[in-house]
């Protein structure tokens, strides 16, 4: 099970790759089959480097010191600390590293997996049983492994190029937003949390977050969120009236849309196929915002593959809205908000923190 796939298919420096830009791979897991089955699988792929093994957390910490990582595999049930407690030392120790958690732990219940997203856990990808090591299975696990690590194969490509271009900022917009609207795929869950812990505790506009998960994962990403910053949390549904400080969580099986009825603006649930090809999609969520609000949108899209949002984000731009991204240096995947970024859409690239306190600035708020 892919965390993020769509349906249609600060503290420390990062530690530079290898000297070929070979994305490094780092297995951690308890067991030595599967260690062995991860390593062959790294050694066979093209640009991927195998940077050690470990049988244990408490292992792997003690080789990290001064070793270029790029990308963590990790299991969450392993004897000593574990995964899920280790895993914020982990991402600290190997300078920054993404990591993707593979475990079976994933398909047995979705509040593992949010845990250990919410902790700092780039993606996660179910680890199958014995025989279910199959080629889909090994395909798709590489190009999540390539998607986390393309900074280190961007950084070979860079050397060997000319300085391009810086690319085009807009002038934020002056109109005081009506509704925040946060966008996110691959890591984002992360991303979203550090956002919205840095924002003030009332800034009196609803907020809408679309973040690419399954279905059955709304209800303890709801969970999460309320835990972190303390405001209501509703998943939205056909109807359900837009309401200031709460945040409206897109389920995983629909878009979500609105509606003005009087009033009040109302949520409407459309399951129509999005041109991105991904279920719930940013691009149709800022589309309906833009049809409704005009220029009083303030759109941010985090970290994630892809460009779900950048269509979107266009249609914002043209009614006057303002739209953010995170910028590549704290984003797992820069795929989203990158494509924002060089279509000239954004105004700011920011780290999520930032991007809170740019909000609150907005707002009129500390």
């Amino acid at each position: 099970m892919n965390m993020f796939s769509p349906r249609h298919d600060p503290g420390g420096t990062k530690q530079e790759g290898s000297d070929t830009g070979a994305i490094r791979v780092f297995i951690i897991d308890d067991s030595s089959v599967v260690r062995a089955i991860f390593s062959r699988l790294v050694g066979d792929a093209p640009g991927l480097e195998l940077a050690g093994t470990a049988g244990s957390a408490e292992e792997a910490l003690s080789q990290f010191p001064n070793q270029p990582i790029d990308v963590v595999l990790l299991d969450l049930e392993m004897p000593g600390m574990g995964g899920m407690r280790a895993l914020p030392e982990i991402i600290r120790s190997s300078g920054k590293a993404r990591v993707m958690v593979v475990s079976s732990l994933t398909g047995e219940g979705a509040e593992h997996t949010v845990q250990a997203l919410a902790l700092g856990a780039a993606d996660a990808l179910l680890k199958p049983g014995a025989g279910g090591f199959d080629r889909d299975y090994r395909d798709r696990l590489v190009e999540r492994i390539q998607s986390l690590g393309g900074r280190s194969l961007r950084r070979a490509v860079a050397s060997a190029e000319t300085a391009r271009p810086p690319l085009v900022r807009r002038t934020a917009s002056p109109v005081r937003p009506a509704v925040l609207a946060i966008g996110a795929s691959t890591g984002g869950i992360h991303a979203t949390g550090q956002l919205l812990a840095a924002l003030p505790a009332v800034i009196g506009i609803p907020i809408i977050i679309t973040q690419h998960l399954p279905a059955e994962f709304s209800q303890p990403y709801a969970r999460q969120l309320h835990e972190l910053c303390g405001r209501e949390v509703q998943i939205a549904a056909t109807g359900q009236i837009l309401r200031n400080d709460c945040i409206h969580l897109a389920p995983g099986d629909a878009h979500v849309t609105v509606q003005r009825r009087s009033e009040q603006v109302v949520i409407q649930l459309d399951r129509h196929p999005a041109e991105s090809g991904c279920m719930p999609s940013v691009d149709s969520m800022f589309a309906s915002l833009a049809a409704i609000y005009g220029a009083k949108v303030l759109g941010i899209v985090l970290t994630g593959m892809g460009r779900d949002g950048t269509e979107g984000a266009r249609k914002l731009v043209e009614v006057g809205g303002e739209v953010l991204v995170q910028n590549e240096a704290s984003s797992a995947v820069w795929g989203m908000p990158g494509s924002i970024a060089r279509a000239g859409l954004a105004a700011a690239e920011l780290h999520p923190r930032d991007i809170a306190l740019r909000v609150a600035a907005s707002l009129g708020r500390r």
